[in-house]
């Protein structure tokens, strides 16, 4: 069974985008995982197809129409794939809601423009609201391709190596630790001794190390969400 996405927009030619190219592009090759579009302007009135109108109560830009939107989703079979709506009032994505996504049959993303959507659609279709970030972009496409890549990646046979999905930032709760190659000396900067030393106990414990110390300077919200976890599972139980 595939993981099957489906991309309700107003710019079909978008898609797949950088969902086509290396391991993502191959797993849809090998039918790992789907995609489709719906044009959202195929529902649209008039010579024009338009698909918004005027906000209630005034204001600037304009809102996506809920009967053209509610037609849109309709037309599309639902598979039990959990419908979303890309919008900066959603509930920021992290990997653990990426990797709950992972773990079902496929998505079904509303890509936004303009001033937003009808609220009564939200409702009345019990549209799951997702932000990418405290930012703003154009259009939910981007933000639409960024939540079906990680969530691709996490699927069986995407990933070269799969062992190395489990020491990715975020999924122990820390951001990854430094990595080196070859040279082992390049411009005065030498690969760490203990990396070349060949003790597998020491060089973990090292990563560790440097995974704490980045995530405390860089993100210390994870870094206390990581320490008071650690505290609670470190209690005995009752």
């Amino acid at each position: 069974m595939s993981f099957d996405t489906t991309f309700l927009t107003l710019f079909p030619e978008a898609f797949p985008g950088m969902l086509d190219v290396s391991i993502i592009g191959r797993a849809r090759d090998q039918g790992i995982w789907t995609c489709e579009t719906v044009d959202i302007r195929e529902f649209g009135e008039g010579k024009h197809r338009q698909v918004d109108d005027t906000p209630a109560g005034g204001g600037a830009g304009m809102v996506m129409r809920a009967d053209i939107m509610a037609a849109a989703i309709e037309s599309v079979e639902r598979k039990n794939r959990p419908l979303i709506y890309m919008s900066p009032r959603g509930a920021t994505l992290n990997q653990a809601k990426v990797r709950q996504l992972a773990s079902g049959p496929g998505l079904i993303v509303l890509c936004g423009r303009f001033e937003g959507l009808d609220q009564r659609v939200i409702e009345a279709y019990d549209i799951e609201e997702v932000s990418i970030g405290d930012f703003i972009l154009a259009g939910g496409e981007v933000a639409a391709q960024t939540m079906t890549e990680a969530c691709v990646r996490l699927l069986p046979g995407v990933a070269g190596n799969e062992e190395s999905l489990e020491q990715e930032s975020f999924e122990t709760g820390l951001l990854e630790h430094p990595h080196y190659t070859k040279p082992r000396n390049w411009k005065n900067r030498p690969t760490p001794d203990v990396l070349l030393s060949g003790d597998h106990k020491k060089i973990e414990e090292w990563r560790q190390v440097q995974s704490l110390a980045l995530t405390k300077a860089r993100r210390p919200d994870l870094y206390a969400s990581f320490k008071l976890n650690a505290a609670t599972n470190a209690r005995p139980k009752d």
